[in-house]
């Protein structure tokens, strides 16, 4: 009998292997690709109780019923640029919003101070300006590094003046959940702010994806939107559907919590202790200037040396500029032990976000509280919340 040759054998390895493909796709035609291809989807569970809980924390969000407020005014001779309130949604809208205040900024230079210039001239001089931002939280730190990317012109041309740096501001506390959820109140939006919003969003979705990755704490994530009511499965995501890939729909409670509807679907997670520190290093490495300072008045703002301020002082704009529609939403947090094979999001009575410096449980929206103590009931509330939610995937 003559013995097989190496190619012989790798021939056949070849054909039994091309045979059992073609079954496999053949049973995919018959049962649809992904689940021929892909067994049942496996949630880990997230392991909720008081004994994990490693911190606490609470944050206010500055929140405007009209919605943010991008907006610029004269102040003596200076231009005064707001970008503030933007309530659940400061991370996700950051880069949307500063680009937006930014291009106020371009504009005034062009138009008003070098209008009777040449344009090579304009050009020239619009290169040659310096920049306060008040504040040093995601939105101060994203329209700095905006602005130096615009008009950088070497070391000093954008200066942060602000009380509390990273990890200290307001958003560090946040979830970091890309959502632009809890921005307004649609019966007060105005129409010009609809599409500011819309615009917004479709800016800062594009410019995270360009820092998804392990320096800037940005990744995609798997995301569950657990619900016991079906309209909810037909209403728009915010910021419009195409801003989250591959949606699905499911009908499947024995494999999704014992929740009758799910909308599965994928956004970014952004790490505020990472993304801050990030931007924070690129802006100075950028030749940023940072001066801690704390503003009490308009006079006090109007005497900095910058002719173009960026106020983006957050809920601090109230008390700062008299801004009486900007009020706190009070958010608590629960932290509990990081779960590296948690490898998923999801929002129902309350939300889940798997961070690497822990499990974020949350779910508490107060409006007009400023207490920033924890308070045992909410921490009860959300355990609770949480650990039931729990109980649907355990019964699978």
């Amino acid at each position: 009998m003559e013995t097989p040759s190496i190619s012989q054998i790798n021939r056949r390895g070849f054909l039994r292997g091309a045979l059992a493909t073609s079954a496999l796709l053949t049973v995919a035609r018959s049962r649809g690709l992904a689940a021929a291809l892909d067994p049942d989807r496996h949630f880990a569970p997230v392991k909720v109780s008081r004994d994990r809980i490693i911190r606490e924390v609470v944050g206010l969000r500055p929140y405007r019923p009209e919605g943010f407020k991008v907006e610029a005014e004269r102040i003596g001779d200076k231009l005064l640029v707001h970008n503030y309130g933007h309530g659940g949604a400061g991370i996700t809208l950051s880069w949307g919003t500063a680009s937006l205040a930014v291009d106020l900024a371009r504009d005034f230079l062009e138009a008003r101070h070098l209008s009777n210039l040449p344009r090579a001239q304009r050009r020239a001089r619009a290169t040659h300006r310096h920049f306060a931002v008040l504040g040093c939280g995601v939105n101060g730190l994203s329209t700095a590094r905006l602005l130096q990317r615009r008009f950088q012109d070497g070391p000093g041309t954008v200066t942060i003046y602000a009380k509390d740096l990273p990890p200290e501001t307001t958003s560090n506390i946040a979830g970091g959940f890309w959502s632009p959820t809890s921005v307004f109140d649609p019966e007060h939006a105005t129409a010009k702010f609809t599409e500011q919003f819309r615009l917004a969003c479709r800016i800062s979705n594009r410019a995270f994806q360009n820092l998804v990755g392990p320096e800037y704490g940005v990744r995609w994530m798997e995301t569950l939107e657990l619900s016991r009511n079906e309209a909810s499965l037909t209403r728009e995501l915010t910021g419009g559907n195409d801003l989250y890939p591959q949606i699905e729909i499911h009908r499947d409670p024995d494999n999704y919590f014992g929740f009758p509807y799910v909308k599965q679907y994928n956004t970014m997670l952004i790490e505020p202790p990472v993304y801050l520190n990030a931007l924070l290093r690129d802006f100075y490495i950028a030749g940023g200037k940072l001066v801690v300072k704390e503003f009490h008045s308009r006079e006090e703002i109007k005497r900095l040396p910058e002719p173009v301020i960026f106020n983006c002082t957050g809920l601090g704009a109230r008390a700062l500029f008299g801004d009486q529609q900007l009020e706190p939403v009070r958010g608590q947090l629960e932290v509990l032990l990081p779960q590296p094979e948690i490898d998923y999001c999801y929002l129902s009575s309350g939300y889940m976000f798997p961070r690497r410096d822990g499990i974020i449980l949350g779910g508490t929206w107060d409006h007009g509280d400023w207490s920033l103590a924890p308070k045992p009931e909410q921490t009860n509330g959300i355990l609770a919340a949480h650990a039931e939610i729990m109980k649907g995937l355990t019964k699978q």
